[in-house]
């Protein structure tokens, strides 16, 4: 993936902090206006406090990665802890949607593959070379294996949400629909399937969702909590702060057009060389050759394995807010920055909720029919780790 946005090109004749600091503004004024329904101000709905959640994570995640590219232009007595303090919040506020989010994809996956078991294991349809992926891949001039066509058509999900309004490529809106269902109501879990699987699955789900309910309950105490602290309110001050004044270094009296895209260039090629340092070239056959490739080879544990992609995935959010900063209206790079962003956080979620279920694998005493069901899990979160990776190869290498 080639640099794109990234020139002194568009932006105003105008000094470094003129242009920077009314987005600082911006996203604080969006923090605050996110805050208002979870401090119950009168008149206001309150029951879009997930949705006020996911805007204030939102314009956090922006504040922060901002001033980690741009933080030579201001204060850093000022930045530097505010930026740690965001991040504090972001993850502390973040922890109990994504249990909820994670026992959904688990839960939707164990009904999805005691089902395709109870069905006699006949896939869909495959799915074309050229399909939704929007990859552009060669057809094959051979029979897709039963098998991998089985494992590709049960990836298609419905129910994706988008960090942001961005416009979607082919890709983009593949991997949104790379999501589990919602949890299926209790009727419908306990509903017909007799095959080997199907045996674990009910004791399988009930354990993932007692230990999954157990840690989201306490990551709403621990954010209600925090929510009441003074360190909380202390960051809104600095955030309400932001909202009017931003308080700037003498290097953002500099040309926009000299300084902007130079940091912008630097948070670019340091995501580039993580990048290089992934394995691409594997990632870019078919699904769960890294993980084959790993087991053969003896090398990194999986844990440390995703770390890197993680690393990546951070490095790519602030690429894309450096982006923003500097407005360059291409909507084509930012189409693809964002399906590459989705990519690495399905990557993400798949590769968080294998380690869920590796974790309730180790409950000790557990039935031999579970532990079943959990490798199972374990094995298709895993395959969805390896079709991100394909997806990005494809997406990155283009």
């Amino acid at each position: 993936m080639t640099p794109a946005g990234l020139t002194a090109g568009g932006l105003p004749d105008r000094e470094a902090g003129a242009v920077l600091a009314p987005y600082l503004r911006e996203e604080a004024t969006a923090f605050l206006r996110a805050l208002a329904p979870r401090e119950g101000e009168l008149g206001r709905p309150q029951d879009d406090t997930a949705e006020s959640g996911r805007r204030m994570r939102r314009s956090a995640r922006r504040i922060a990665g901002t001033l980690h590219t741009f933080g030579s232009l201001t204060d850093p007595g000022w930045a530097d802890p505010l930026r740690a303090e965001l991040g504090w919040l972001t993850d502390t506020l973040g922890r109990e949607h994504r249990y909820a989010a994670r026992l959904g994809r688990l839960i939707g996956a164990l009904q999805r593959l005691a089902s395709a078991e109870d069905a006699g294991g006949i896939p869909a349809a495959p799915l074309p070379a050229d399909d939704d992926l929007g990859l552009w891949l060669p057809v094959p001039t051979t029979a897709p294996d039963p098998a991998a066509a089985a494992s590709e058509a049960s990836r298609e999900r419905p129910g994706g949400v988008a960090e942001a309004p961005e416009p979607l490529t082919a890709v983009a809106r593949a991997a949104a629909n790379r999501r589990s269902p919602a949890p299926p109501q209790a009727t419908e879990r306990g509903a017909a399937a007799s095959g080997p699987l199907a045996v674990g699955a009910a004791r399988a789900g009930a354990l993932l969702e007692r230990q999954l309910t157990l840690a989201r309950t306490r990551a709403h105490s621990a954010a209600l909590q925090a929510m009441g602290s003074s360190r909380f309110h202390a960051v809104v001050d600095a955030v309400a702060v932001l909202a009017s004044e931003v308080p700037l270094s003498p290097a953002a009296r500099k040309p926009a057009a000299t300084v902007l895209p130079l940091l912008a260039e630097q948070a670019h090629a340091r995501l580039t060389e993580a990048a290089a340092a992934l394995p691409l070239p594997r990632a870019r056959h078919p699904y769960n050759g890294e993980t084959l490739h790993a087991a053969l080879a003896g090398e990194l544990p999986t844990e440390r394995q995703d770390a890197a992609w993680n690393r990546v995935r951070v490095l790519l959010r602030l690429r894309r807010y450096a982006q923003e900063v500097l407005a360059y209206d291409d909507q084509d790079s930012a189409a693809r920055l964002a399906a590459a962003a989705r990519v690495l956080e399905q990557h993400r979620e798949a590769a968080e909720a294998a380690a869920a279920v590796t974790a309730a694998a180790r409950t000790p005493r557990i039935a031999p029919a579970t532990a079943y069901a959990l490798g199972v899990l374990h094995s298709d979160q895993r395959l969805e780790v390896e079709a991100a990776r394909y997806a990005f190869a494809h997406l990155w290498t283009r």
